[in-house]
């Protein structure tokens, strides 16, 4: 079972890294950025941050600039909140919403067949 603090925190800076990338970060491709999920390790280390994006077709450049954001973002994330480590960032591609539409596409045919 997941510590009841971390899924705070999850949830927490889920919101402040969406923050931080809409007001402070200058890159202008990520603004079409949308943060999906946040999940800490128990220690704080490290936080791996899904996100999604409207350009799909450049979303491994959108990738490697939130990777080289992550340390300013990790900068502006600290002061927010009152914990003795802020985790280390790593952006990755939420494909969740890629694969919820190819089972809703696998449902219509079934539908359809019958």
């Amino acid at each position: 079972m997941k510590n009841i603090r971390i899924e705070r925190l999850n949830d927490a800076f889920q919101e402040e890294i969406m923050k931080i990338i809409l007001e402070e970060v200058k890159d202008e491709k990520l603004k079409f950025v949308t943060i999906t999920e946040v999940n800490t390790s128990s220690d704080l280390s490290y936080a791996k941050v899904y996100f999604t994006c409207l350009q799909d077709d450049k979303r491994d450049e959108i990738t490697s600039s939130l990777n080289k954001a992550a340390p300013f973002i990790r900068k502006c994330l600290a002061p927010k909140f009152d914990i003795l480590k802020t985790p280390e960032l790593r952006f990755i591609y939420d494909t969740s919403l890629e694969y919820g539409k190819h089972i809703d596409e696998i449902i219509d045919k079934i539908h359809e067949e019958d």
